[in-house]
């Protein structure tokens, strides 16, 4: 009776691990082809580019910075048979590596083959404390007539291939944005800098800040 059920405890696990081994092949016989579809077709990543910034208004009093601007940010898919899902974006912006507005969310979408998207999101910040030198690097820099500003985007995304869909890779874009004074103050470009360099405390004296010209984004995935 003893060996019967040792014969049995033998067969069943024999079963077992065949079933395992199949199992296990069949995942990495999935895998390769996952992989060797993703190396056939080698997606790259998309291309951003900041196209315009509208710089509605910015406080300068100490010791926070209150920011108001609209982005104009287009995406370009440059793959022939990939499609791109972009999950989630959220944008803001930067200056001196420390966040000026707070993240806004921008419309997740399908990009197809070659396709072109566009988005116009408008960030603000309301007084968002800052290090005293980015505060006083930022009255230098309008006293010489330019701020440098940079627009991120991060968020997920997933490639399509078919109705195949990959799993989601991260997404990090920098756009910088070089804004310019344009002499007197204009409509759309001016604001009142509060506390700048060289105008006493309580006084504004009103500048004009124009984004000078469409810039190229850096993007990782």
């Amino acid at each position: 009776m003893s060996k019967e059920k040792h014969h049995r405890d033998w067969v069943l696990r024999r079963c077992c691990g065949s079933i395992a081994a199949c199992i296990l092949t069949l995942f990495a016989l999935v895998g390769f082809i996952v992989l060797v579809i993703y190396l056939a077709l080698h997606p790259s990543k998309p291309s951003f580019y900041l196209q315009d910034v509208q710089l509605r208004s910015i406080d300068l009093s100490d010791p926070a910075l209150s920011l108001d601007l609209q982005v104009t940010i287009a995406s370009r898919n440059p793959n022939d048979r990939v499609g791109v899902y972009y999950k989630t974006l959220d944008a803001f912006t930067t200056y001196r590596d420390e966040p000026v507005t707070v993240p806004v969310s921008m419309p997740s979408i399908y990009q197809g083959h070659k396709d072109v998207s566009v988005w116009s999101p408008v960030m603000s910040g309301d007084a968002v404390p800052v290090a005293q030198y980015v505060a006083d690097a930022m009255k230098q820099d309008i006293a010489a007539g330019y701020v440098l500003l940079h627009v991120k985007v991060e968020g997920r995304v997933k490639w399509k291939v078919g109705s195949w869909v990959s799993g989601g890779y991260h997404l990090f874009v920098t756009c910088p944005a070089l804004l310019a004074t344009s002499g007197s103050a204009v409509a759309g470009g001016a604001f009142a800098a509060s506390a700048a360099s060289g105008v006493p405390a309580g006084v504004n004296t009103t500048v004009s800040l124009k984004f000078t010209h469409p810039a190229d984004c850096t993007v990782d995935v």
